[in-house]
């Protein structure tokens, strides 16, 4: 490791930009896109701004770990889906979930009630076809100007990369499961 001097001075100017609602992307192959999602939600919350958390891939009867915190907190998280497609009995049915969840998702993103709707998972129903991603890009070019949008999800199309705010890519670096090491609870829910 190559110790570094601290800077002194500020490495940046203050942007002269209006504040503004912004679409942020957490997209990549390596963990952490959904849980840098939710500090957003939290600190949104802490400072008294109405949120919404839509997941696509997660059923309505969810209580992972997120899901009880969130709940405590008066922070409303919707499960939309019926779980990840290799666990679904009918892909016909996911995708009408998809469908259905995305009209709700769209409706809290327009209505304008929400200073941060996040949709969680949601690259996963675009990538499937299950969703248009034409009526997607419509509705976050079509928002309220204060409602920022959060996406996450592996293989974000290029389209919301090209008019998103900000963009992170989650990399892999090195995966407890590649060990062997399962799941854990708190960890990976």
């Amino acid at each position: 490791m190559q110790v570094e001097t601290p800077p002194t001075d500020k490495p940046y100017d203050k942007p002269e930009g209006e504040r503004r609602g912004l679409v942020i992307v957490n997209t990549g192959d390596g963990k952490g896109k959904s849980t840098a999602a939710f500090g957003l939600a939290l600190r949104a919350h802490g400072r008294g701004k109405a949120v919404k958390i839509f997941q696509f891939m997660k059923v309505p009867s969810a209580r992972f770990g997120e899901h009880r915190m969130f709940e405590q907190l008066g922070i409303p998280i919707e499960g939309l889906g019926d779980g990840f497609s290799w666990k679904s009995q009918d892909l016909a049915h996911s995708a009408q979930l998809a469908r259905e969840g995305w009209q709700k998702a769209k409706a809290a993103i327009l209505s304008g009630d929400y200073f941060m709707v996040t949709l969680d998972e949601i690259t996963y129903p675009l990538i499937y076809g299950w969703l248009p991603l034409s009526e997607v890009l419509d509705t976050l070019k079509a928002r309220p100007s204060h409602v920022h949008v959060v996406i996450t999800g592996r293989r974000c199309p290029s389209e919301i990369i090209e008019l998103a705010d900000t963009v992170t890519e989650m990399q892999m670096v090195k995966h407890a499961f590649q060990a062997g090491i399962p799941a854990q609870r708190g960890i990976e829910d």
